[in-house]
């Protein structure tokens, strides 16, 4: 999943969470941007906010632990992390090969997906029940896709005779699906949503497929990140996580900032 880097600088000083714990409780450090709304942010009161707060104090709540959020650049979080300026990191952070090389994560909180966006009403056809697309019915339309991305691997790999257009940002895409040059765009649901869809420049357009998410093209998710070597923190991370899907808390959380939620619920299954 893409993410901004480096646009704010980060604020140095921790915000402890009141809970009401013993005096001897467990505290654990959390790293995040608290610029990302509404993932992570402050509000204008200066408190931090957002879909990874809830999660981390969800998840602190059930193991039984204090926490103190850091501030920290993007840039610079796993390397925040591996210097042991904080414990977890709670920021968004997409499980990948490649970090999984230098640090372990939870299991999953949050979904790493594609889904297209089109005309409200226009194409209702273009999937089968199980989810899966019906070529026949892609032959007609221009599809808007990021260059090099996730989402024109998987047109490629699933879809090779659909008629795309690659851009080299997005943001040129919303404008041409606007202005009829497209029929639709596949995009992160959650960024489609907050960018477009709940705007009016979104008005007549919806999301006209499932949630489209094989790890061979978006990976397993976004979990809490952890050093290595610590398999009883990350035991209990896991068991906090399959508590808060299955007590139906993350989708709680995500219906404060979207109108779906942003997990997979076959994550709480055993």
């Amino acid at each position: 999943m893409k993410r901004l880097h480096g646009l704010f600088a980060a604020a140095a000083a921790a915000l402890t969470m009141g809970t009401a714990l013993p005096a001897d409780a467990e505290t654990l450090r959390v790293g995040m941007e608290c610029t990302y709304a509404p993932f992570n942010y402050r509000t204008e009161s200066g408190e931090l906010a957002g879909y990874d707060v809830d999660v981390a104090k969800g998840v602190a709540e059930i193991i039984g632990a204090d926490l103190e959020f850091v501030c920290q650049q993007w840039d610079g979080m796993l390397p925040a992390l591996l210097a042991n300026k904080f414990d977890l990191i709670v920021a968004s952070m997409s499980i990948t090969n490649d970090r999984l090389e230098k640090i372990d994560f939870s299991s999953p909180y949050r979904d790493s997906v594609g889904r297209l966006v089109g005309a409200t009403g226009k194409y209702e056809n273009l999937f089968d029940d199980a989810g899966k697309p019906i070529p026949e019915n892609f032959k007609d339309m221009r599809i808007g896709l990021e260059r090099a991305s996730t989402y024109a691997a998987w047109f490629e790999a699933t879809l090779p005779d659909a008629n795309v257009v690659l851009y080299d940002g997005s943001e040129a895409t919303y404008l041409d699906l606007r202005n009829g040059r497209l029929d639709a765009i596949m995009t992160n649901p959650m960024k489609a949503h907050l960018r477009f869809l709940s705007t009016e420049e979104g008005s007549g357009f919806n999301f006209i497929s499932p949630p489209i998410g094989e790890v061979e093209f978006f990976g397993v998710g976004v979990g809490i990140g952890l050093q290595k070597g610590q398999p009883e923190l990350k035991a209990r991370l896991d068991g906090a996580i399959k508590e808060l899907i299955n007590d139906g808390k993350l989708t709680e959380y995500a219906l404060k900032y979207f109108p779906f939620p942003i997990h997979n619920q076959e994550w709480g299954d055993d």
